[in-house]
């Protein structure tokens, strides 16, 4: 894969990016989202495919990006096809801000080191670029003012953008309701974006849902019934679990 295009989670995290504050919008679910986009980002490589709800290892080669490839060994290791729901719900520590420095070597970002309150050290990003996100924001918009179907990986980034709760920090108030429900609609254009991003809404609202069978006893269908999580397991603490990690500040 050629370092020339920028990857999809790269792209999920520069949108995510407040250039007020420096923070990322959403930090819990957002760190969920590029899980679910580095799948997607996978898929487009032709390294991975949807198998029903589940991801399948088509072709383990590697693609030239570190953070891909240790993903894509990760499911080749699995030896059978995962649920996305697992793969998007297992620990990630350190998937954010380990994009966040790939965005700095790369001069896309740039860390500005200060204190909370005057004692906690914290550290903010600047986009050094506005140029990029803009573009990466006017395809999006693009996409919902016209209705014309958007290429694979604008729907994927739509997809995900909606499932992490972006839509209000990009289209925020009364105003932006309409735009909101178009990014979601959006979701419907890209098979694969659109299982993970289901998966991503799933670990949020604590679903780890059984897999649906297919008529004939075939793979499960991609888009499994919500159940209720199994007894004695709170779904609080679930997911807590799933997506504890230090939120980049």
């Amino acid at each position: 894969m050629g370092r020339s295009r920028r990857t999809l989670p790269e792209e999920l995290l520069l949108l995510a990016l407040d250039p007020a504050t420096g923070t990322t919008a959403q930090p819990q679910s957002l760190d969920l989202g590029l899980a679910g986009a580095q799948l997607v980002e996978l898929a487009l490589a032709g390294r991975i495919a949807p198998d029903g709800d589940r991801i399948a290892v088509i072709l383990p080669r590697p693609t030239g990006d570190p953070t891909l490839d240790t993903a894509l060994e990760l499911l080749r290791r699995r030896g059978s096809p995962v649920r996305a729901v697992n793969w998007v719900g297992g620990p990630r520590l350190g998937l954010r801000q380990t994009y966040l420095a790939h965005l700095e070597r790369c001069g896309m970002v740039h860390a500005v080191e200060s204190q909370m309150c005057g004692v906690l050290p914290t550290t903010r990003y600047q986009a050094t670029d506005t140029a990029i996100s803009r573009e990466i924001r006017a395809r999006l918009d693009s996409a919902i003012r016209t209705g014309v179907p958007p290429d694979p990986r604008t729907a994927a980034l739509a997809a995900l953008a909606h499932a992490v709760g972006l839509g209000k920090h990009l289209y925020p108030g009364n105003e932006g309701r309409s735009a909101r429900s178009r990014l979601r609609d959006l979701i419907r254009h890209d098979p694969m974006g659109g299982l993970v991003a289901h998966a991503v809404l799933d670990v949020q609202n604590g679903v780890t849902a059984q897999p649906r069978r297919a008529p004939g006893g075939g793979r499960p269908a991609a888009r499994p019934p919500a159940v209720a999580q199994p007894a004695g397991v709170p779904a609080g603490s679930r997911r807590a679990g799933m997506i504890r990690t230090a939120a980049v500040r």
